[in-house]
């Protein structure tokens, strides 16, 4: 095993304990009598908000092309399902199921075609996620005082974010696959002269993206934040359901303050642990007590075991598809 991997192995065996002790303090009576009282609603919970949210952001998907893809948008659902599956199923970091979308649109599209709208829609989903948390900052000020140690500790972590989106579009437009192609041409690990060739065309097709596509990434990031709003109704209906009073404008800063957490916590598996903690905070914060907040967290977990499994089996099924004769390498413009 490889430092890393046990590295990643040591981190969700954390998390695992963690969350052993956050439902051992709130109580596990308290939380199994929180899971009885949703019922059948369970199964509604789990279907709607994220179904509709993984539509919202398949379509933001397809405006960060170069060229319109021509498969259509249940297949890029699909492919989306599956590629998510990749990033909350195995140990990637979230960012080993973004090449699975693009292998999955070969050979109808090139793969670097594909890999930079992965890239290119990734960087909308963060910046989707800036909006969302400065969004969420200034609702909050209807429920939190200005200097509370939670509104300064996001205030903090939508500094980050800025800076890591800022630092990922300068990466992106200075050539950086390319560049590391040659990086590790001086360390000897060059890539083949084909996978040097796809790396500049990687950096030459995003730059024609962000030069030629500016109002469609707009949209792009656009349709993101419509989804986070559809998915923080996932909130508002578990807490509703437990007879909690919370309006849909809490709902949304409480998601938009998880988010921010979960993203700061990538490394760790599904940030395991990292969210149950914090949103036991973030709801008691708002008055809905701590266990609402590990009762919801453990929720979202059973929706996205759910949504793990339906991606895998879009992952079976697309992977086993006939391909075309011909990959229509001609669309990609150098």
């Amino acid at each position: 095993m490889s430092r890393r991997a046990a590295f990643r192995l040591l981190l969700l065996t954390g998390g695992l304990a963690v969350v052993g002790y956050l439902v051992h303090e709130a109580g596990p009576a308290v939380v199994w009598d929180a899971f009885r009282s949703l019922g059948w609603r369970l199964g509604l919970i789990i279907l709607f908000p994220t179904g509709a949210a993984i539509v919202i952001d398949t379509l933001a998907w397809r405006l960060a092309f170069l060229h319109p893809p021509p498969q259509g948008l249940s297949f890029l659902v699909g492919a989306r399902l599956a590629g998510e599956a990749v990033n909350l199923g195995t140990p990637t970091a979230s960012v080993g199921g973004e090449p699975v979308k693009a292998l999955l649109l070969r050979p109808r599209v090139p793969l670097r075609e594909g890999l930079a709208s992965v890239i290119v829609d990734k960087t909308t989903v963060v910046s989707a996620q800036v909006l969302v948390l400065a969004a969420g900052l200034s609702l909050s000020l209807g429920w939190l005082p200005l200097g509370s140690s939670l509104v300064i500790a996001m205030a903090g972590f939508l500094a980050v974010e800025v800076l890591c989106v800022a630092g990922f579009v300068v990466a992106q437009l200075g050539g950086a696959a390319g560049r590391g192609g040659r990086f590790l041409a001086k360390l000897r690990m060059a890539p083949t002269a084909r996978g040097q060739a796809m790396l500049d065309g990687l950096d030459q097709t995003l730059r024609a993206i962000y030069a030629e596509r500016r109002a469609r990434l707009v949209g792009s990031g656009l349709f993101h934040f419509l989804s986070f709003a559809a998915g923080s109704l996932e909130i508002y209906l578990v807490a509703r359901f437990l007879g909690l009073p919370v309006s849909v404008g809490a709902a949304f800063v409480i998601g938009a303050f998880g988010s921010a957490v979960k993203f700061l916590s990538f490394m760790i598996p599904a940030s395991l642990g990292a969210l149950e903690g914090a949103n036991m905070v973030i709801f008691a914060a708002f008055g809905l007590g701590g266990a609402a907040g590990l009762t919801y967290t453990l929720v979202r977990r059973l929706r996205e075991i759910a949504w793990i499994a339906a991606g895998f089996a879009c992952l079976s099924v697309l992977s086993a598809r006939p391909a075309p004769s011909a990959e229509p390498d001609a669309r990609v413009r150098g």
